[in-house]
């Protein structure tokens, strides 16, 4: 096998790793070819010429604000929501829907030393994020007697892990078949300089997540797009799994990603400043895109209309909806997907502890899809109630703030259900309130369940 990956090598222009090859011994050279033989070589060559060797820097042009749906403020704007609530209710007790987690990522910036959906956060429960998102999945397939599939996305470096811990506490209750985890691709990563693929060790290289825009050859790869097809499922959401608030299978932004006809839709919230650090929505040369916080023109961070509002406010959640269709064409590559190039410092063999970047790592970015697709749809949806990710240790996006929002989320509830929650300063609840999924998703799920004497006099947890 290895003479002929190290003539597949030396097609491609990587000479420095076949010559690797021929130097090593068989046992280690046959642990080097099989990772080799286990590349897309035509795709690394094509990311390696394009983004290595002849690099053309890319700068959003002609940008303009987005078209969003946004919330409704008068009678005619909630029509139409509860129309786009009605429709995603629809597809799912037809079965036409199915949900995806992206979970591949650690919890290192949280210092925690596992995958991230292991992380504890409900502020009475404990529950972990898995906890929380599976038992969202779990109540929507009762609510709409629907079967659901649960789809995670892991990485090489968390999958063991996530499949361990999913096992060890039953799914949460969720039945084995109906949830699957798959693996997110790996790619080379190449000499900052020459372009020549890296090794960590002498027989291993040295690789690295192809990024959340891998989910479309990841699904391709193990199979799931064409089971989803024969299953008669059109419409794949997909959430991130540091965001606890984020309802599975939001029938409000399903239905409006059906209603307007669109091949990929985004969930955005308003933005909290000028300066926070999320990718916003607008046009790009009068294409729909996501356009990075570090790719904005500082003038237009804090650029402001006639009203005085940010004319750029469309966050992004890293929420999509996705025509099944329209994902097998970008899995199957009739639909190409962009990669970009990041610099990295990479040990290897020959410089064990580099001082500089000395490595290019290549990813995709699932929201550049956007401008690839036939038509699209950005939603937004009321931030208190959908978007409340853990992504820092301390301060913004925190597990404190969090919690928090969690508490606040309830307690906003238990107020629309007529149940008296105690104040203290800045209007916060002054105990910890928590409602599983599996009791309510919405403040009107509550109506009924309560008990009329119910007193909040404490830590509060409604779990169903």
């Amino acid at each position: 096998m290895s003479d002929a990956i190290i003539r597949d090598l030396e097609d491609i222009g990587q000479h420095r790793l076949a010559d690797v090859l021929r130097g090593l011994p068989p046992p280690p050279a046959d642990r080097l070819a099989m990772q080799v033989a286990s590349l897309d070589l035509r795709l690394v060559a094509r990311l390696v010429d394009e983004l290595v060797r002849t690099p053309v820097a890319a700068h959003p042009s002609g940008l303009t604000p987005a078209e969003v749906d946004r919330l409704p403020v008068d009678g005619a704007g909630r029509a139409r929501r509860r129309l786009a609530v009605e429709a995603g209710e629809q597809a799912l007790r037809e079965g036409r829907v199915a949900v995806v987690l992206l979970a591949g990522g650690q919890g290192t910036r949280l210092g925690f030393d596992h995958p991230k959906g292991m992380f504890p956060i409900g502020p009475v429960s404990n529950a972990t994020l898995f906890e929380v998102h599976a038992a969202g999945v779990g109540a929507t397939r009762r609510r709409y007697g629907c079967d659901l599939p649960w789809y995670l996305m892991t990485s090489d470096a968390n999958d063991a892990p996530t499949r361990q811990f999913l096992d060890g506490h039953g799914l949460f209750g969720l039945s084995p078949g109906s949830v699957t985890t798959f693996i997110q691709g790996m790619l080379p990563t190449v000499d900052r300089g020459t372009g020549d693929i890296l090794r960590e060790a002498p027989d291993r290289l040295a690789l690295s997540p192809d990024g959340h825009g891998g989910i479309f050859r990841a699904l391709g790869r193990a199979a799931i797009l064409g089971d989803l097809e024969e299953r008669g499922i059109d419409t794949i959401m997909t959430f991130q799994v540091d965001n606890p608030l984020m309802r599975p299978a939001d029938p409000g932004f399903i239905g409006a990603h059906l209603l307007a006809h669109s091949e990929m839709s985004t969930l955005v919230v308003s933005k909290v400043t000028p300066e926070e650090r999320m990718g916003v929505m607008a046009t790009v040369d009068g294409r729909p895109a996501l356009v990075e916080y570090s790719d904005l023109p500082g003038d237009l961070h804090g650029a402001r209309d006639d009203c005085g509002d940010l004319v750029f406010w469309a966050g992004s959640t890293g929420v999509h909806c996705l025509d099944r269709a329209f994902a097998t064409r970008l899995a199957t590559g009739q639909v190409p997907l962009p990669f970009h190039g990041a610099g990295k410092r990479v040990p290897t063999p020959e410089d064990p502890a580099p001082a500089h970047p000395n490595a290019v790592t290549f990813e995709a970015f699932m929201f550049d899809a956007l401008p690839l697709a036939e038509r699209t749809a950005a939603v937004e949806m009321e931030r208190a109630e959908r978007f409340a990710p853990v992504k820092n240790a301390e301060g913004p996006d925190s597990p404190a703030t969090c919690r928090a929002a969690i508490v606040e989320r309830s307690a906003r509830w238990l107020d629309q259900a007529g149940i008296c929650v105690p104040r203290g300063a800045g209007g916060a609840s002054q105990h910890p309130i928590e409602i599983d999924p599996r009791f309510a998703q919405g403040a009107p799920d509550l109506d009924g369940r309560l008990p009329a004497d119910l007193v909040v006099d404490g830590p509060l947890l409604l779990r169903g």
